[in-house]
C-alpha cells in the first residue's frame, strides 16, 4: 500500500478522526450488528479502530502496513489484538468472526484479483451468518488526485455485489452517497 505524503498526514490528523466518529463510520455500520467477536481488515492509522474497540466485545485488526500495526499495538493492544499481516491471507481460523469490517482502504489494494482475495478471506473467517461490511471512495476526479502518487484501485459500487456473490456472500447490499460507497454481505448459514 503506497500512500503519499498529503495523504498520510490527512489520514493521521484528528480532522480525519472526528469525520470518520461524526458520519463516515455512523453511515457504513448503521443497520449493522457487529456481534461479539469482529476482524477490521486495514485499520491503518486507527481511526476507526479507535471507535470499534467500543462497539464489538472481542477486536482483532489485520495491517499490512508493518509500523503502523506497531503503533496500534502500542496504542490499542490492552483493548484489541493488532495483527502485521495481509487482508488477504490473514492466516486465522476460518468461521471465527461475527463481522468482518473494512474502511476507506479497499482502493489501496492494488489490483482487481487481490481485491476479490480479500473478499474470499472476509467469507473464509466468518461465521456462518456472519455479515461483511464497510465503505470506500467512489472513483471520481478529486478522488483520484488524492491519490496521485498512490496505490489507487477503486472499487465501482455497480460490479462490487457481483464480486461480493462470487466471494460466497449473499443478502448484499451496496449504497452510494457523494462520493461514498458502504456494503454489507452476510456468508448464509
Amino acid at each position: 500500500m503506497a500512500m503519499n505524503f498529503c495523504h498520510r498526514l490527512c489520514c493521521s490528523s484528528n480532522y480525519w478522526a472526528k469525520a470518520v466518529a461524526r458520519e463516515l463510520l455512523p453511515w457504513a455500520l448503521r443497520d449493522i450488528e457487529l456481534g461479539d467477536n469482529t476482524l477490521e481488515i486495514g485499520p491503518g492509522y486507527g481511526a476507526n479502530l479507535r471507535l470499534l474497540v467500543d462497539k464489538t466485545p472481542r477486536l482483532t485488526c489485520v495491517e499490512i502496513d508493518g509500523p503502523m500495526a506497531a503503533q496500534l499495538q502500542h496504542r490499542y493492544g490492552d483493548r484489541a489484538r493488532v495483527i502485521n499481516g495481509d487482508g488477504t491471507a490473514t492466516g486465522l481460523p476460518g468461521a471465527e468472526f461475527n463481522s468482518v469490517v473494512c474502511f476507506t482502504m479497499l482502493h489501496h489494494v492494488p489490483t482487481q484479483p487481490l481485491q476479490d482475495d480479500l473478499f474470499a478471506e472476509a467469507f473464509r473467517v466468518l461465521a456462518p451468518g456472519g455479515v461483511f461490511a464497510g465503505s470506500d471512495g467512489v472513483h471520481s476526479v478529486p478522488f483520484r488526485i488524492a491519490h496521485l502518487g498512490d496505490t489507487y484501485n477503486p472499487v465501482s459500487p455497480e460490479t462490487l455485489p457481483d464480486r461480493l456473490h462470487q466471494a460466497g456472500f449473499n443478502d448484499i447490499r451496496v449504497d452510494t452517497k457523494g462520493r461514498n460507497q458502504r456494503w454489507r454481505a452476510v456468508k448464509s448459514v
